[in-house]
């Protein structure tokens, strides 16, 4: 299979039709899914979710001094819990708004593609949280665990109406799993403490509730607070462990699965976990290996010691790119045009 370059969710540029059509002009041949690029109020990730808080009348705001992670110091912001005299049964999130913008932002896609701008084999890429990403950023810690069934739900509401709007062959759907993957290295608590188990249990449950005939796919991530990790991965033995669990227990096929590759890393103490990744053969493995920082040389360095362990990959930057100058974004895809020859 030729490789192919994969985006992993935002791209700092004006608004989804520059990001659609920068895209398909720059990687066309080299790019089976394209995202709208997260632009607007969802370029820093989560944050936007703040306001599907706020407007959960079973929730309440309580300030709290926290450290952020890949931060030297601490802020004092809003976090959540369930009002007194309530059950966790009784918090009801609603939707939180991804499925709106997924079906706006479908609507400019389809519509550039049949104008001939998007090749018509070109997937729409949905990429969503997972509910322990809300947990974990927005609860109160004693909540957390109280709160996720209403988050889970209403991420399934979400799904399920973009399911019923964009045709099944048109549809990819890609989860980030962050807090999971940093927690289980050390970072931020999880509110369990099976954390690899508990993590890739959650992921399965969210497989479920993608129909078989659209796309699935799973970017693993350390995080880009700062353009730092939130921990600094040892090597790939997590993210090996999160995707063995993963396609060994997902009820549906799992098409692509994403690692990250720190820059400084092209030695074989980090790919060599890959010796135990166990993908399916439907199952495309994506390396998170491209930075602009370093280019194209950089790129096939990284690629060098990954030939070592991984027969095939596709290849992709280790997170988002929403929050970098927008005057590198061309440069940055064609450092993946040129990876994929």
């Amino acid at each position: 299979m030729a490789r192919q370059a994969h985006l992993i969710g935002s791209v700092g540029l004006a608004d989804a039709e520059a990001v659609f059509t920068a895209v398909a002009e720059t990687l066309r041949g080299c790019i089976s899914r394209i995202p709208d690029g997260e632009t607007g109020e969802r370029g820093y990730w989560i944050r936007w979710q703040q306001a599907s808080f706020d407007g959960c009348e079973q929730l309440e705001q309580e300030l709290a001094e926290v450290k952020l992670p890949g931060f030297k110091d601490s802020v004092r912001r809003p976090f959540y819990k369930i009002k007194a005299g309530l059950s966790p049964a009784d918090v009801d999130m609603g939707e939180l708004g991804y499925g709106d913008e997924a079906i706006e932002s479908y609507a400019l896609f389809d519509e550039l593609q049949r104008a001939g701008k998007i090749p018509s084999d070109v997937r729409f890429q949905v990429c969503v949280p997972t509910p322990m990403a809300l947990v974990c950023g927005f609860v109160m810690p004693d909540h957390q665990l109280g709160v996720e069934p209403a988050i889970e739900a209403a991420m399934a509401r979400d799904l399920e109406k973009v399911q019923a709007a964009v045709p099944a062959g048109k549809l990819s759907i890609q989860f980030d799993v962050c807090y999971e993957v940093v927690g289980a290295d050390g970072g931020p608590r999880l509110p369990y403490d099976d954390h690899i188990e508990g993590s890739v249990a959650r992921v399965v449950r969210l497989a479920g509730l993608v129909r078989d005939n659209v796309e699935f796919g799973v970017h693993l991530c350390y995080g880009d607070p700062g353009h730092r990790h939130i921990v600094e991965p040892e090597d790939l033995g997590t993210s090996v462990a999160f995707a063995n669990g993963i396609v060994a227990g997902s009820p549906r096929r799992v098409d692509f699965m994403h690692m990250p590759v720190p820059r400084g890393r092209r030695d074989d103490d980090y790919f060599k976990p890959l010796e135990e990744l166990k993908l399916p053969g439907e199952t495309r493995l994506i390396l998170g290996l491209v930075h602009h920082t370093d280019g194209v040389e950089g790129g096939r360095r990284r690629m060098a010691a990954a030939d070592k362990y991984a027969a095939g990959y596709d290849i992709a930057t280790e997170c988002g790119f929403g929050r970098r100058d927008p005057a590198t974004i061309p440069e940055l895809l064609n450092i993946h045009r040129e990876l994929c020859q």
